[in-house]
């Protein structure tokens, strides 16, 4: 029994280890957050060994001067007046490592019509006969 929880420990240690994170990197899909939406919040973690993982509430402790977080999500309501939205991300396990910054509103309305799957395939039916048209020829 002693050697069964010994060799837990040392497991269980070792995993903790591989998981400790050295330092946060934010790494945005966007430049903007969009209102009356959830804008996903990536955070990657360098881990010791030079490789990154994405982290999510399990590690980090999110916070913004508006909005509200689900998980990695921030949802902005489509009421919002303010330019801007301050954001800080703090590691859990080391309460020293933060990221803080800003992202500011989308400001253009989302009013672009995007094709349906059937305008994209036709398209690409149409492209692919034009092209066997030129090699034809």
């Amino acid at each position: 029994m002693k050697r069964y929880l010994l060799l837990l420990f040392i497991a269980a240690v070792s995993v903790s280890k591989a998981q400790k994170i050295d330092s946060i990197y934010v790494n945005l899909y966007t430049d903007s957050l969009k209102k009356g939406t959830y804008n996903y919040i990536n955070i990657d973690g360098l881990l010791p060994n030079g490789g990154y993982i994405p982290l999510d509430t399990s590690y980090l402790i999110f916070s913004a001067s508006a909005g509200k977080f689900t998980g990695n999500n921030l949802f902005i309501d489509k009421n919002f007046k303010e330019e801007k939205v301050n954001i800080r991300v703090q590691l859990r396990q080391d309460t020293s490592r933060v990221k803080s910054f800003e992202m500011y509103i989308k400001r253009k309305p989302d009013d672009e019509i995007l094709k349906t799957p059937d305008e994209i395939i036709r398209d690409i039916e149409n492209r692919q006969r034009k092209k066997k048209k030129n090699t034809d020829t």
